[in-house]
């Protein structure tokens, strides 16, 4: 597929996904989303790329959410499709927002205004990096739209059911320190930083073992919400699946026999805020 809407950036290990309409403030019709699907499809099969990022194009908007402009073209219509659409068989409404086994890490970089299904892609992401004059809402409130790509699920997940309930219901926006302040947002950085503090992090994520990495994410997302025994059930199968990777073997390597810049006297650490007696 050629991309038209988005695009698809390879930079070493790290796949950037950018939506790619700064004229719509980047929101997502039905071109975007087929290309978002194919995009994310890329990104999980591909065995070289290890974080992907997701931004916007321009300065303006990271995406201001689906594009009213197309209707209804993209919601399910007939009775077999909402059907499916129920039964969680369709991706989601604004690209692949209802798959939940990514297990590669996923950092946004919110270049500007994060709106109704912008704002739900945002959520998508297991960590946020917001420009200084970025802002969030669910303003398709305002117009009785409902939110279907993960808002009303994720956004509680990661601020908490009160705070959620105040953007979802009032459709309040709120500013990009306002955010970092209520745990939506991880780093405020300056205008047009964004992305390069994203790399720089993504970049870090690349240097780790990745088995034992992403079989953390897979635990902490299927086990959000469980029952602790069964949380701690999905954490022990995800553990035993990594724990006899050769990587482990390898960083059992590295510990004892000291040769990991963590352990070597008078070396950097690459572990970020390590701080050495």
């Amino acid at each position: 597929m050629t991309f038209t809407q988005i695009a698809y950036e390879e930079y070493g290990q790290i796949r950037v996904i950018r939506f790619d309409r700064p004229e719509k403030r980047n929101c997502i019709g039905p071109v975007t989303h087929r290309e978002l699907i194919e995009a994310w499809t890329r990104f999980k099969e591909d065995d070289d790329a290890l974080v992907a990022i997701i931004t916007g194009s321009g300065d303006q908007a990271f995406c201001a959410g689906g594009d009213l402009d197309a209707g209804f073209d993209l919601v399910p219509s007939t009775p077999e499709e909402i059907a499916a659409h129920n039964r969680g068989e369709r991706p989601g409404i604004l690209g692949p927002s209802r798959w939940t086994d990514v297990y590669k890490p996923v950092i946004a970089a919110v270049n500007g205004a994060a709106y109704a299904g912008g704002l739900e892609w945002a959520c998508f992401a297991d960590m946020r990096i917001a420009e200084e004059h970025a802002s969030f809402g669910v303003t398709c409130r305002r117009w009785n739209i409902g939110l279907a790509d993960g808002g009303s699920q994720r956004l509680p997940r990661i601020v908490g059911l009160g705070r959620a309930m105040e953007l979802i219901l009032t459709g309040r926006v709120i500013s990009a320190s306002e955010a970092q302040a209520i745990g939506l947002v991880n780093e405020v950085v300056p205008k047009g930083q964004s992305l390069a503090r994203a790399l720089e992090l993504a970049r870090l994520l690349c240097t780790l073992p990745q088995p034992a990495l992403r079989s953390d994410k897979e635990a902490a997302i299927r086990g959000f919400g469980q029952p602790l025994a069964e949380g701690l059930r999905i954490e022990a199968e995800c553990f035993n699946r990594s724990i006899h990777q050769p990587e482990t073997q390898e960083g059992l390597r590295r510990f004892r026999e000291r040769d990991h810049p963590d352990r070597i006297p008078g070396q950097t650490p690459t572990t970020p805020g390590l701080v050495r007696n």
